[in-house]
């Protein structure tokens, strides 16, 4: 991953001494996330960061270099990297972009900085910092949208002539860096059950969501659920994509607590369909989730979970045959109340085929209202003082580019609850908030999708499988009310307008109906219609400036199967004066002395190591 083109070795070597200072004043604060890169575990990465400055620690077991980066889309095309070792004793490190050719240059910038490194006979260690933003068109500025990390290392360190190549010892990464959340150990005395399948034989087809009834933990009074862990099978990181907890009736009968049915099925078991609450979510690349302090996930009262279906969706493109699974969730509890128990609202586009998509499209955009008319009801009747947001999980499949949740009150945007401008579908998880946001009745919130569908010869529909599309955000919220899904749907006829449909048939006995006229689309289903429309980027962007102006049809859930007075209702999109964007830095120009520097020198004072300097 790191090849580079020969040059002459001319890396930037500080002498020991001058950073054993160094690490001495500036490492006592510690780090607050780590991770490991390598799924041997031989690469361990630790890091902090402030409003300007980013702190890493990376530890490698090898005596060569060690090689780190940011990448835009996880190749090693157009990166930004940084190389460093240690050599007798003396730490030294390297700042390189990649170009468009894969090709790596050394930077005329040097924005990264060394603080210490240290080598034993098995590891090296190498710590460095780097401004957030660096005013350099070489560097890939860090925010809090998703980062793909790549990395490598050497046996040997840098030659003269430039880094050997790494061979297997590679790898990438989607992380978010500026995660204000850092990891929490939960005690080894805390309770935990698992809901996991067993030996579920995965079908041989690309998509499957598979089901199946769990009874939750019993209990003999309330206690919470702390954290919830992924528990996927070896080797199985890839097939399963995503893990949805949904509350069922809670009179069920212990006989429906057999083996599992294929979701979305017409020979599943009727009791499924009275699970329609969400309870949690999980989706591909995400790590447990802590809840906060003072909040907790409710098991053992009247209105609680007894039941619950777990939904797993198997993504399967390959068609792997015999392929058998025992993944599910670790969900942690204890006595030890918390201050509020905690709700997941669903937001953005129900999940339908009257979400659409054109071909060929670089950029499209849909828009998933949680409208203030729903607030308005459910929240005006059961939480007049509002509820506190503190953690959103943001979904979309394949064609996902970015998200936004955006939240309005009145005409006046507020800062977005989440963002993600560089979606990964394989890299999807619960953002803790740095500060929880107070929805109030009368509120309206927007998920913003963003898709690409440039390489797509047909119409991408809203659906359950990953070459289908969502857009949807889960908001993790407290104190509990009774609103489980707050969404909205273009409505179809405008759609089907613009494609010169003028009839179809009635009554509507077919799914998906059926149309008409004009005779050009007689006897076609809709989505064959739109299928056949002469797509062009030009037509493709008038469609969607037209759907963002539709009126939408409103899904205001309550628990269970209950509906809310407003959902079903047509109402139109909210007029919005101005837009907010998501919160920038501003770059600190290359000249401005780097506060290494400043205490480089001023040691150099202090100790009168001139000779060193």
């Amino acid at each position: 991953m790191f090849t580079m083109l020969p040059a002459k070795y001319s890396s930037v070597i500080v002498f020991f001494t001058t950073f054993w200072f160094y690490a001495t004043l500036t490492h006592g604060s510690g780090f607050s996330h780590s991770t490991i890169l390598d799924p041997r575990g031989k690469y361990n990465i630790k890091w902090r960061f402030d409003r300007r400055t980013i702190y890493f620690e990376i530890e490698v077991e090898t005596r060569g270099y060690i090689g780190f980066g940011l990448s835009p889309n996880g190749a090693m095309a157009s990166s930004d990297i940084v190389i460093g070792g240690v050599t007798d004793g003396t730490p030294y490190l390297q700042d390189y972009f990649a170009d468009a050719n894969r090709k790596v240059h050394r930077d005329v910038q040097q924005n990264y900085r060394l603080q210490y490194g240290r080598e034993n006979s098995t590891h090296t260690v190498l710590a460095f910092s780097r401004h957030l933003l660096t005013c350099d068109t070489s560097d890939k500025d860090i925010t809090e949208s998703t980062v793909r990390v790549i990395w490598a290392y050497h046996s040997e360190d840098v030659r003269p002539s430039g880094p050997m190549y790494h061979g297997v010892n590679r790898g990438r990464k989607s992380m978010r860096l500026l995660d204000p959340g850092s990891k929490v150990n939960i005690s080894s005395e805390i309770d935990f059950f698992n809901l996991q399948y067993i030996n579920v034989p995965v079908p041989f087809k690309d998509t499957t969501y598979w089901c199946q009834i769990f009874k939750i933990q019993k209990v003999q009074k309330k206690h919470h659920i702390i954290r919830i862990e992924p528990l996927i099978q070896r080797g199985h990181e890839n097939l399963v994509h995503h893990i949805l907890l949904y509350q069922c009736d809670s009179t069920l009968n212990e006989s429906e607590l057999k083996a599992g049915h294929e979701c979305y099925h017409p020979n599943m078991p009727d009791s499924f369909l009275t699970c329609e609450t969400i309870v949690f979510a999980w989706a591909i690349g995400g790590e447990g989730f802590t809840y906060p302090p003072h909040v907790g996930l409710s098991i053992g009262t009247s209105i609680d979970p007894v039941y619950v279906l777990m939904e797993v969706h198997y993504d399967n493109p390959a068609f792997q045959q015999g392929v058998v699974d025992s993944s599910g969730l670790r969900l942690f509890y204890t006595p030890e109340l918390r201050q509020y128990d905690a709700g997941v609202i669903e937001t953005g586009v129900w999940v339908s085929l009257y979400h659409m998509l054109p071909p060929g499209m670089q950029e499209y955009i849909s828009e998933g209202h949680c409208t203030r008319e729903c607030l308005q009801e459910s929240l005006g009747q059961e939480m007049p003082s509002g509820v506190r947001v503190f953690a959103v999980l943001m979904h979309a499949h394949l064609a996902g580019r970015a998200i936004r949740t955006r939240h309005f009150r009145g005409q006046e945007e507020l800062q977005h609850l989440s963002h993600d401008e560089e979606f990964d579908f394989n890299f999807q998880e619960f953002q803790l908030l740095k500060d929880e946001r107070l929805l109030l009745p009368g509120d309206n919130l927007i998920t913003e999708c963003k898709y690409t569908t440039k390489d797509r010869q047909n119409m991408t529909w809203g659906g359950l499988t990953t070459r289908d599309e969502m857009c949807l955000s889960y908001l993790l919220y407290y104190p509990r009310v009774n609103l489980t899904r707050c969404e909205s749907l273009p409505e179809i006829n405008g759609q089907l307008k613009f494609i010169g449909v003028k009839e179809i048939q009635m009554p509507a006995t077919t799914w998906p109906f059926i149309i008409k006229s004009p005779k050009k689309y007689s006897n076609l289903s809709f989505t064959e219609a739109m299928d056949k429309y002469r797509w062009s980027k030009n037509r493709g962007k008038s469609f969607n400036e037209m759907v963002l102006q539709l009126p939408m049809n409103v899904r205001c859930s309550r628990w269970g199967q209950d509906e809310w007075s407003i959902q079903g209702t047509m109402v139109s999109p909210p007029e919005v004066k101005s837009e907010v964007k998501p919160p920038s830095m501003v770059c600190r120009s290359a000249s401005e002395p780097h506060s290494g520097v400043v205490l480089l020198f001023t040691m150099c004072l202090t100790y009168s190591i001139v000779q060193i300097c």
